[in-house]
C-alpha cells in the first residue's frame, strides 16, 4: 500500500445578525480554505519573522498558492462542498491582497504602531479575515492496486483561543476514480454532518456566553503607581477586576496571575456586539475594540493613560502609564 500525506486548514468566520429585540442570531459561518502549517513546511512554503529578537517560522500562503497546483485543486474542491451546503466563502487570495494593501499603509506608520511589529503574518491574516474557527484538515491518499481512497482527519480550533471545539475523521470508500475532487468528496461525506453539528454547538455557546479572549495588563517602569496602589475605593487591581465583572458576559473571567506590575486574565468572555452611541446601533467587536472600553474607563475615572496593543486575534495587551 502506497500513500501520500498532506494537510490543509479550513477557516470559518462566524456570521451574526441582529433581530428586532437586539439579540445576536447565529447564521452560517464564512469559510476560507488555507494550507496548514504542516503542508507548508513539508512543501517548502514557509517564511521567518522576528518578534522580540527571536526568529519564528510560519506558513507563506502567497508562495503556496503560486507554487502548488494540487493545493489550488484541494482548496477549490473543499470550498465548493461547503458552498453547496449554503456556507458563504472567503477567498484566501483576496484576503491576502487585502492584507498586503493594509500592510503597505501601515508601513508608513510603523514608528507609531508597535502592534504591527509584534504580530506574525498568520495573526495579521486572521485580523484581516476576521475568521472565528480554524479547521485543521489532514488527508492521506491511499492506493491499493487500481483502487484509491482518502483518509481525512478534521480538527476545529477556535481562532481566538486555539482550543479544539470539533473533531471528525473517516476514510472514503475505495474507488477506481483517480480525480482528487471525487476522492475528497467521498471521504468528507462520511462524517461532515456530525462535524458541522459540533461546530453549531460551539456557535450557539458563543452567541449565548460570549467570545473567549485573554487580556494581559502591564505597567511601564516610568509609571509612578503600581497595580497595588489605591487609586479609588480599593487597590487598582481590584478595581480593574470589578470592571471586568461588569463588562464581560455573565461576569465571566479568570485572573490567572497578578502582581504589582502585571495582571493576566484568561477565559474572558466578551459580547459579540456593543451599542455604538455615535451610530445608534449595535456593532460587532473584537478583543482590541473591547479593550478600548477599559482604556477609556481608566482615563476617565483614574486619569491613567494606557496603551492598547493586539497580541493576536484573541489576546490584547494593555500597558499602563503612557502610550
Amino acid at each position: 500500500i502506497m500513500y501520500k500525506h498532506t494537510s490543509i486548514l479550513l477557516v470559518l468566520g462566524l456570521g451574526l445578525g441582529i433581530v428586532a429585540n437586539g439579540q445576536a442570531v447565529a447564521k452560517k459561518p464564512t469559510i476560507m480554505v488555507v494550507p496548514s502549517d504542516n503542508w507548508c513546511k513539508q512543501n517548502g512554503f514557509t517564511q521567518t519573522y522576528e518578534v522580540y529578537g527571536a526568529e519564528r517560522e510560519v506558513p507563506d500562503y502567497r508562495a503556496a498558492l503560486q507554487g502548488s497546483s494540487d493545493l489550488l485543486i484541494v482548496i477549490s474542491t473543499i470550498s465548493k462542498m461547503f458552498i453547496d451546503r449554503g456556507f458563504p466563502l472567503k477567498n484566501l487570495e483576496s484576503e491576502l491582497k487585502a492584507l498586503e494593501a493594509r500592510q503597505a499603509r501601515e508601513a508608513m506608520e510603523m514608528s507609531s504602531s508597535g502592534a504591527s511589529l509584534n504580530s506574525s503574518p498568520v495573526d495579521a491574516l486572521k485580523d484581516v479575515a476576521k475568521a472565528d474557527i480554524w479547521i485543521q484538515m489532514t488527508y492521506s491518499v491511499n492506493q491499493n492496486g487500481p483502487e484509491k481512497s482518502i483518509t481525512l482527519i478534521m480538527s476545529g480550533l477556535d481562532a481566538y483561543t486555539n482550543k479544539s471545539i470539533a473533531e471528525g475523521s473517516g476514510t472514503g470508500d475505495p474507488s477506481f476514480a483517480s480525480e482528487m475532487p471525487v476522492l475528497l468528496e467521498e471521504a468528507v461525506l462520511n462524517y461532515i454532518d456530525g462535524f458541522t453539528g459540533q461546530l453549531q454547538g460551539h456557535f450557539e455557546d458563543i452567541v449565548a456566553n460570549g467570545r473567549e479572549i485573554a487580556v494581559e495588563i502591564r505597567t511601564w517602569d516610568s509609571w509612578e503607581y503600581t497595580l497595588e496602589d489605591e487609586l479609588g475605593d480599593d487597590e487598582l487591581s481590584y478595581e480593574i477586576e470589578d470592571w471586568f465583572f461588569e463588562n464581560t458576559v455573565n461576569g465571566a473571567y479568570s485572573t490567572m496571575d497578578q502582581s504589582a506590575n502585571m495582571m493576566r486574565m484568561e477565559q474572558v468572555r466578551i459580547p459579540l456586539f456593543v451599542f455604538d452611541e455615535k451610530r445608534g446601533r449595535d456593532r460587532a467587536i473584537d478583543a482590541r475594540r473591547w479593550a478600548k472600553g477599559l482604556q477609556k474607563w481608566l482615563s476617565e475615572d483614574y486619569d491613567v493613560v494606557a496603551k492598547v496593543e493586539s497580541g493576536g486575534l484573541g489576546k490584547v495587551i494593555i500597558t499602563l502609564g503612557e502610550k
